[in-house]
């Protein structure tokens, strides 16, 4: 480890509360709605990223506008969805806000811990923000009794055991992917591509069960597209880091003597 314990306790803090008040508002939204809200994750992600210490970044204006063209397009295409079965409620709405303001916090404190600690690896920030909080999920499941009832349950099903084991195994590549991203793109970026990966997920959604795909799909896919290709577009003016030496010497550049750095040595990638 190279980080101390203290960091982990509040990032496995954030960590828990988004995805707890993610998985919650689902009980009294759904999931297109639900998706509509989270889709606008990469804006707060990108103005919180200016006020973090270690970061303190700036964006170009093309990036703010390539975020909101993403952000309208899954919007346009949830509400289209969320027309079949609308069922908003005001206690979702404020967990699923809740939820977007600690995805604010997590992304960008993930990429501080990264620039103000090059030597952090994506394995010891997903092992050790993991082992914090499980003790922390433990109580309140054994207080609720949903430990016993998900125990009872696998052992009437055990199917249910190889499920988990599969699930587990496509969470860890997707949660190791997502941080090596956060760590070589920063968290603005990697937001914008799990917001374009729930847009993906939409329309296999709609080809795998044969929904119908209406005109405002249509357009809602045309902003995404538009979004995405403005975001790939090759510009000259890159995010600016305040204060953290070693963001330039990770990213490709040493400061001592300027030479490029190969990607393969960075302990990170």
């Amino acid at each position: 480890m190279v980080n101390p314990w203290k960091t982990y306790v509040k990032l496995s803090a954030v960590l828990m509360g988004s995805h707890g008040l993610t998985k919650g508002s689902l009980a009294f939204l759904n999931y297109p709605a639900q998706l509509m809200f989270k889709s606008t994750k990469v804006l707060p992600v990108m103005v919180m990223g200016a006020f973090i210490p270690g970061l303190r970044r700036k964006y170009p204006p093309h990036e703010y506008v390539s975020a909101i063209l993403l952000v309208l397009g899954l919007i346009l295409f949830s509400l289209a969805d969320a027309q079949t079965s609308p069922s908003f409620s005001v206690i979702g709405v404020i967990m699923v806000i809740g939820a977007l303001v600690m995805d604010s916090f997590l992304g960008n404190l993930q990429e501080a811990i990264f620039n103000m600690n090059p030597e952090t690896t994506q394995m010891e920030m997903l092992f050790c923000s993991t082992v914090v909080g499980l003790p922390l999920l433990i109580p309140p499941m054994v207080l609720t009794g949903e430990v016993f009832e998900a125990w009872n349950s696998c052992s009437e099903h055990l199917y249910v055991y190889g499920v988990l084991v599969f699930e587990a195994m496509a969470t860890f590549i997707g949660q190791v992917s997502v941080l090596s991203l956060i760590a070589i793109f920063g968290a603005a970026t990697t937001a914008m591509v799990t917001t374009a990966r729930k847009a993906v997920t939409l329309l296999l959604s709609y080809m795998i069960f044969t929904k119908p795909l209406t005109q405002q799909h249509g357009t809602g896919l045309i902003l995404i597209a538009m979004g995405i290709t403005l975001k790939l577009l090759p510009v000259d003016v890159k995010p600016v880091y305040k204060g953290v030496s070693s963001a330039s010497g990770r990213r490709g550049s040493s400061s001592s003597g300027g030479h490029e750095i190969e990607e393969e040595e960075n302990p990170m990638v």
